[in-house]
């Protein structure tokens, strides 16, 4: 049986970055190149250990972070065979691949819950609206909006200190998608990090901080964090993250599907195509335990038909979309 807990704070996510780094481009034999999404990383990098164990390591698979666009970048000049994504190919990245001669499959591995967290002794921000998370994270609210009780005056007056992924994070491009209506779209003047690590450090050390980031970064730190709950408008009932809410479809607007994109002609290597297959068949069990909700069985099932078939292109229309149920992905994908 799979177990994979703590996947993140391995020393591996250095050295995954640093051989990402290193090693020459696509199809070396027993070679399989990723990067990308530090939101999807923790799936990859656990089926990445699974599938090495049962090569019994004759295959060397390395994971890198540069964050969802930084890992676009890398996949569309033809350096790595599959690229993590926390949301769909743009319209940008696709014209890039294209320029490159660069065709591509698109395979949704699992959902995620965008998590907003306060520090264990933030009394009062138990939940909190969309327009409420808008007013702090807009551009217009640069240099403006600096205090708690700014955002409610029932809240104390006290220093509202930011965090955020960084501009290459795809969680960034969803998140500002979402709350604030275009994304890319934010205040410039919050702590800015690709390393969801560092998010994690900076509310766990200050009162007045609040950040977001993926469901499992929250799991994995829950005893030194806080979650809040969300709410659409003040009408709207609270919802907390959660792999149950999340599922449900009832966790909105910052519940996502994530993805892998899989270089065509990497495919034609042998490793790598035995890689993709072994994570549409085990990715699912361990999404579940690294704290993410899996797709149902048929979406893994439909993802290798798509895969055997050599289905390319994308199921999205080249932006962050907001809302997309598991329901509606599995009929997209299947019609891609």
């Amino acid at each position: 049986m799979f177990k994979h807990t703590s996947p993140r704070f391995k020393m591996t996510v250095m050295a995954g970055v640093l051989a990402g780094a290193l090693l020459a481009p696509v199809a070396h034999a027993g070679l399989v190149k990723i990067d990308g999404s530090s939101t999807v990383y923790p799936i990859t990098e656990a089926v990445a250990e699974e599938f090495q164990k049962s090569v019994k390591g004759k295959t060397k698979v390395t994971v890198g972070i540069s964050g969802t666009g930084g890992g676009f970048k890398k996949f569309c000049r033809g350096e790595t065979d599959i690229s993590n994504a926390s949301r769909p190919i743009l319209k940008k990245e696709m014209d890039d691949c294209k320029a490159a001669g660069i065709t591509y499959l698109e395979l949704p591995v699992a959902f995620d819950a965008l998590t907003v967290v306060v520090n264990k002794d933030n009394t009062w921000a138990n939940e909190l609206t969309v327009a409420e998370l808008k007013k702090m994270y807009e551009p217009a609210a640069q240099g403006k909006i600096n205090n708690w009780n700014q955002i409610r005056a029932s809240f104390p007056n006290m220093p509202l200190k930011l965090g955020a992924p960084g501009a290459d994070s795809g969680t960034f491009d969803y998140f500002t998608e979402a709350i604030v209506g275009k994304a890319k779209s934010a205040r410039g003047d919050v702590l800015s990090s690709e390393d969801d690590n560092v998010l994690v450090q900076f509310v766990q050390r200050d009162k007045s901080a609040l950040a977001y980031f993926g469901l499992a970064y929250y799991e994995e730190n829950k005893d030194k964090l806080k979650a809040v709950a969300i709410k659409m408008d003040d009408k709207s009932p609270a919802v907390m993250p959660s792999v149950e809410t999340t599922n449900k479809g009832i966790y909105q607007p910052l519940s996502r599907p994530i993805f892998i994109y899989v270089n065509a002609k990497s495919l034609q290597n042998p490793e790598v195509r035995g890689f993709v297959e072994f994570y549409l068949k085990h990715g699912g069990k361990l999404a579940k335990e690294v704290g993410y909700v899996d797709l149902p069985a048929r979406a893994y099932t439909l993802a290798l038909e798509n895969l055997k078939k050599g289905k390319t292109g994308t199921a999205f229309g080249g932006h962050a979309e907001v809302g997309v149920s598991v329901e509606e992905l599995l009929q997209r994908e299947g019609k891609l």
